[in-house]
């Protein structure tokens, strides 16, 4: 066995492996978005699978051809899906969803007359609808995905577990393989990829593997997004001034309690601290929670919730007795729960870095 079909065997593995461990969802977690993701796993792995498993001869049958690529052509749609699931796992499927099916239909049709097109224009004609559909699912999923990172602010008090980066480098990945493989092909006659493409690949669908796996439940226990996203909710009752969900005075009583809440007892030490758990304390829902730290206060919940670990931390800073606790631990003690969530949020609000800070106040 050569180098090159070693690799793609591993990449193969690795991706049917992946897609059965979704399937079977061991994580008990984001259920039905494993499930699509799992799906997606096994047709991205049907790119390198055809190598293995289907002789030159028997590809060059029109129906053998025409399942392949349908198959393939499937993959960015299987992967928006579990895009949809991940950020919204209470999704239904609605009438208008049924346009997905537009484009696999029409990539059928077109592959049924295959032998009645002249094979250069047939490859050039193939090519730009796999490439639009790619892009348009693509486009969608970042879409999605950027959505997801703006309204998990409004419930979640960390972010790096729950903001679903991972999937934009698999985004990123299909790009830039993309434009790799469209280079390839136009500087190279080889019908296969080479070693280098393989082991990029490969490097990917284990990185793939490890993000995925790593991956928790995204929403917290009784939180409910299943009439709508919590920000469309939220905004909702904001931008109404007919349809408050509290009136002026229960706000102003609401909100002298939640800084009650913050001074005495502290809840933002809690590095899992979230909207449900905060609202427990106040005991009101999640959505009047919500509906107060934005328009009481006009902030998000990330940010309302940071504010008080900043201010925590700089207090820690400013303090000559704890000089001898890392900048990590500082960030641990004020409620942060990750070295890069401290830094980053610390430079957002004070436009310095905690080391910057502590340097800042060792100088004077």
């Amino acid at each position: 066995m050569d180098t090159n079909l070693f690799i793609t065997n591993l990449i193969v593995g690795g991706l049917i492996l992946l897609s059965f461990l979704k399937l079977s969802n061991v994580s008990k977690a984001n259920q039905k978005a494993n499930i699509y993701f799992g799906v997606f796993l096994f047709l991205w792995s049907t790119f390198w699978l055809d190598e293995i498993l289907i002789p030159k001869h028997l590809e060059e049958n029109i129906y053998v051809f025409i399942i392949i690529r349908c198959v393939q052509f499937l993959t960015p749609v299987a992967f928006y899906l579990s895009v949809i699931f991940y950020v919204n796992p209470s999704y239904k499927f609605k009438t208008t969803d049924i346009l997905h099916i537009v484009l696999p239909l029409s990539l059928f049709t077109f592959l049924l007359f295959k032998n009645h097109i002249k094979i250069s224009v047939f490859f050039i004609l193939f090519t730009v609808i796999f490439l639009f559909n790619s892009l348009l699912y693509t486009v969608l999923a970042y879409y999605k995905i950027n959505r997801h990172q703006k309204d998990i602010e409004l419930f979640s008090s960390n972010k790096e577990s729950i903001d679903l980066n991972w999937l934009k480098y698999i985004i990123y990945t299909f790009i830039l393989s993309s434009l790799l493989i469209i280079f390839y092909n136009i500087f190279t006659n080889a019908e296969s990829l080479n070693i280098y493409i393989n082991l990029f690949f490969l490097t990917v669908v284990y990185l793939v593997a490890y993000f995925s796996i790593k991956q928790k439940e995204i929403y917290p226990t009784g939180f409910n997004i299943s009439e709508n996203n919590i920000s469309q909710s939220v905004n909702k009752h904001i931008n109404s001034s007919k349809n408050k969900l509290i009136d002026d005075s229960q706000l102003i009583f609401l909100k002298e309690k939640l800084l009650q809440i913050m001074q005495h007892q502290k809840p933002h030490l809690d590095s899992e601290l979230n909207l449900i758990k905060l609202a427990e304390l106040m005991q009101i829902s999640g959505h009047q929670l919500s509906y107060v730290i934005n328009t009481g206060f006009e902030e998000n919940f990330f940010y309302f919730i940071n504010k008080y670990r900043v201010i925590q931390a700089k207090t820690l800073l400013n303090n000559p007795q704890y000089d001898n606790l890392t900048i990590v631990a500082i960030g641990f003690d004020s409620g942060f729960n990750s070295k890069t969530a401290f830094n980053t949020t610390f430079k957002k609000i004070t436009s310095y870095t905690p080391s910057a800070y502590r340097k800042m106040r060792s100088n004077l």
